[in-house]
C-alpha cells in the first residue's frame, strides 16, 4: 500500500462501490447506529438496505470480523467492542490490520470510520500506518496513476457535541418544531431514545404509524414505553439522530498528525545507504523550511571541540559524520520550555562489540526516536504549539572502522562526566546523554523528554505494542499511560529506582560505565537511568524517557510510533481542540489549574 495519498473529508460524497470501492469500519454497536440514509449513496445500486442490515446481523467480532457486501468492492468490518484496561478504547491497533486485509483494491477508494469523537485521533493515526510511503519496488516507479484513499468519519455517542435539531417531517404535511435537546421536556414532544439519544417529534402525530421509509439512526422502531422521556403515544414511531460532520479544524489536525506519522515511518523504513546522517539533516532542514525555522547544527570535529564526547565517540568512524541538530519553536507568550530529544542512530552495527548476522538486520530502525520527534514537531507547530518547543536530534552511525570507539576507551561527555566504554553496542544512551544535557544547559528546558529505540529488553519488559516509560515524576508516568490509551501509541511504566539500579554502572577508573554489570537486573530501566544521571537525579525539572525499540515496527514495516503519543501527551500546550481532547488532562483538572497560581512549571501540563 505504498505511495497512497490520504484525504480526510467531512463528507466523502456518494459513489457506486464498483467505481470507488468502500470499507466501512467501526465497533458493532456504532455500526448499528449508522442510518441507511447516510451509507445508501455509497453502496447503491449494488447493496440494498436489506443486505446492509443482514450483513450487520451476521457480524460476530472475536475480536474482529468482516463481511463482504458486494464482491470485493464493498466490505463492512468490526473492531472489538471491549478491550482490556491496558489497551486503547479505540482498539486502534486493529484498524491498521483490518485496513490492510479488508480494504478493497482500487485506484480511488473510500473508508468510512464510525466512532466516537474521542477516538477520531487514534483511529486516524492507526489508519496512516496502513499506508507506508517508502518503497523501492521496481513496479512502483513505473506506475503513473496515483492512488488515493478518502476517509470520512461518522461520529456517534454523547461526545459528538451539541447539534442543532433540524426540522423533521413525520408523514403528515407541515413542518414540525425544531427544539434544542437542552430545552427538551416530555411535554414538548421530544423523546430521549436510549439508542439514539435525541429524537425530534412534533406535538401531534398521524393516526397511523409513520412510513417505514423514514431515516433511522438506531436501526429500529421504538415504542413510547421503551424511551425514558417518552410522551405516551399510542403508536410506535421512528427515531432519528442528527449528526454534525467533523469540523474543518479537526480534519486539518488529522492531516498534519497522519503526515507526521507517515514521515516518521518513511525515515525509519529507509535503509542507511540512503538515510545516512547527511540525508537525515536534509529531512530536518526540509521540515524547518516548511515551518520557517532554521535548524542549529553542530557536527563532526566541532562536536569534539565543544565537548559532545558521546555523539562524537559513537559516530566518528562512519563515512558520514555525526551531528547534533536542533529545531526551535519560540512563540510569544510562552510560559515554559519543552525539549524533545531523539536518538538518531541511522545504522547500528554494534560497533566493535558487533552484532550477529541475525540481530543486525533491521538496525536501520535505530533512528526511530529522532524520526518520531521530527514528525511530531512538524505537526505540533502547525497546530499552534503555545510554549517553547525544541526538537533535539542526536545523529550518528555506529560503524566499524580504524577510528571506531574501542571497549575500554573513556569518553568525556557534555555533562562533564567520564564514561568507560564496556559495550560499544550500548551507544544510544551515550548520544542521548549529550542531547538531554544540551537541552538542560543550553536550551533551559523545564521538561525534557527523550525517545529512543534504546534496548532490546524493552520488548521483553513491555511487549511489542507498548512503549516503556521511565520518569522522575509519578504524575507524568500516569499521564504517559493515559495519553497512550487515548492516541493508540500504548505505554507502560518501567521501574524507577536509581538508588537500587544505578550501581550497575560502577567503574573503577571513570565516573561510570556505559553498560550494566548484570543484564538480568531491569536493563531497560538501567539504560534510562544512565541518561538521567547526566542531568542529575535531583534535577528539579520533569524528565521522561520513552523506549520504543519494539513498537517502532510491526513486522517488516515501520509504524511511525511516537508521533501520536507526543502530540497527545503535550496536547494542552496546543491551540487545537482535538489535541486538547486527547491530552492526558481532563476538563476538571484544567478548571482546578486555572484557579491555582503557577508556582510550579511542572504543573503546567500535568
Amino acid at each position: 500500500m505504498a505511495n497512497v495519498g490520504l484525504q480526510f473529508l467531512a463528507s466523502a460524497g456518494d459513489a457506486d462501490p464498483q467505481s470507488r470501492p468502500l470499507l466501512l469500519l467501526g465497533q458493532l454497536p456504532h455500526l448499528h447506529r449508522v442510518p441507511w440514509s447516510h451509507v445508501r449513496g455509497k453502496l447503491q445500486p449494488r447493496v440494498t438496505e436489506e443486505l446492509w442490515q443482514a450483513a450487520l446481523s451476521t457480524l460476530n467480532p472475536n475480536p474482529t470480523d468482516s463481511c463482504p457486501l458486494y464482491l470485493n468492492c464493498a466490505t463492512v468490518a468490526t473492531l472489538p467492542s471491549r478491550v482490556s484496561r491496558h489497551n486503547s478504547p479505540s482498539a486502534a491497533h486493529f484498524v491498521t490490520r483490518l485496513v490492510r486485509t479488508c480494504l478493497p483494491p482500487g485506484t480511488h477508494r473510500c473508508i468510512l470510520l464510525v466512532c466516537e469523537r474521542s477516538d477520531v485521533f487514534a483511529l486516524a493515526c492507526a489508519l496512516a500506518r496502513a499506508f507506508p510511503l517508502f518503497t523501492r519496488r521496481s513496479g512502483a516507479t513505473r506506475r503513473t496513476e496515483k492512488k488515493t484513499v478518502t476517509v470520512e468519519f461518522f461520529l456517534v455517542g454523547q461526545d459528538n457535541g451539541p447539534v442543532e435539531v433540524s426540522t423533521l417531517q413525520v408523514g403528515v404535511p407541515g413542518a414540525l418544531p425544531s427544539l434544542s435537546p437542552s430545552t427538551a421536556r416530555p411535554s414538548s414532544g421530544l423523546w430521549r431514545c436510549p439508542l439514539c439519544k435525541w429524537v425530534s417529534l412534533g406535538h401531534s402525530l398521524p393516526s397511523s404509524c409513520p412510513s417505514p421509509d423514514l431515516p433511522q439512526a438506531c436501526g429500529g422502531v421504538h415504542s413510547a414505553s421503551g424511551c425514558p422521556w417518552a410522551t405516551p403515544f399510542p403508536h410506535p414511531v421512528h427515531c432519528r439522530t442528527f449528526h454534525r460532520p467533523v469540523e474543518v479544524s479537526t480534519l486539518q489536525c488529522l492531516v498534519n498528525a497522519t503526515e507526521g506519522v507517515r514521515l516518521a515511518a518513511r525515515i525509519v523504513d529507509t535503509p542507511c545507504n540512503e538515510m545516512n546522517t547527511d540525508t537525515f539533516l536534509e529531512e530536518i532542514k526540509k521540515v524547518g523550511k516548511d515551518l520557517g525555522i532554521t535548524p542549529a547544527i553542530i557536527r563532526d570535529e566541532e562536536l569534539k571541540t565543544r565537548g559532545f564526547g558521546g555523539i562524537y565517540g559513537v559516530g566518528k568512524a562512519a563515512l558520514h559524520p555525526p551531528a547534533l541538530a536542533v529545531l526551535s519553536h519560540t512563540p510569544e507568550g510562552a510560559t515554559q520550555t519543552i525539549a524533545w530529544v531523539g536518538k538518531g542512530i541511522v545504522y547500528d552495527t554494534g560497533g566493535l562489540s558487533i552484532k550477529g548476522k541475525t540481530t543486525m538486520p533491521g538496525m536501520k530502525r535505530d533512528c526511530g526516536g529522532a524520526a518520531a520527534i521530527l514528525g511530531a514537531f512538524r505537526a505540533a507547530v502547525k497546530q499552534g504549539f503555545k510554549d517553547n518547543l525544541h526538537a533535539v536530534f542526536c545523529l550518528a552511525e555506529n560503524a566499524v572502522g580504524p577510528s571506531a570507539t574501542r571497549p575500554d576507551d573513556i569518553h568525556l561527555l557534555y555533562s562533564g562526566k567520564t564514561v568507560e566504554i564496556n559495550n560499544t553496542d550500548a551507544e544510544g544512551r551515550l548520544v542521548l546523554a549529550d542531547g538531554v544535557v544540551y537541552a538542560c544547559k543550553d536550551l533551559g528546558a523545564d521538561i525534557i523528554l527523550d525517545i529512543a529505540t534504546l534496548t532490546g529488553a524493552q520488548g521483553i519488559a513491555t511487549g511489542k505494542y507498548h512503549a516503556a516509560v521511565l520518569t522522575n515524576s509519578a504524575e507524568w508516568e500516569a499521564a504517559c499511560v493515559k495519553a497512550g490509551r487515548k492516541c493508540g501509541d500504548l505505554v507502560h511504566p518501567l521501574v524507577y529506582c536509581p538508588e537500587l539500579h544505578f550501581s550497575e554502572f560502577t567503574s573503577a577508573v571513570a565516573d561510570m560505565k556505559n553498560s550494566v554489570a548484570d543484564r538480568d537486573n531491569s536493563p531497560s530501566s538501567c539504560a534510562g537511568l544512565f541518561i538521567a544521571s547526566h542531568i542529575g537525579f535531583d534535577w528539579p525539572g520533569v524528565w521522561v524517557h520513552l523506549d520504543i525499540a519494539a513498537p517502532v515496527h510491526a513486522g517488516e514495516r515501520a509504524t511511525g510510533f511516537g508521533v501520536a503519543l507526543l502530540l497527545a501527551l503535550f496536547g494542552r500546550a496546543s491551540e487545537d481542540p482535538l489535541l486538547n481532547l486527547v491530552s492526558p488532562l481532563g476538563c476538571e483538572a484544567d478548571t482546578q489549574a486555572e484557579d491555582m497560581e503557577r508556582d510550579s512549571k511542572r504543573r503546567r501540563l500535568v
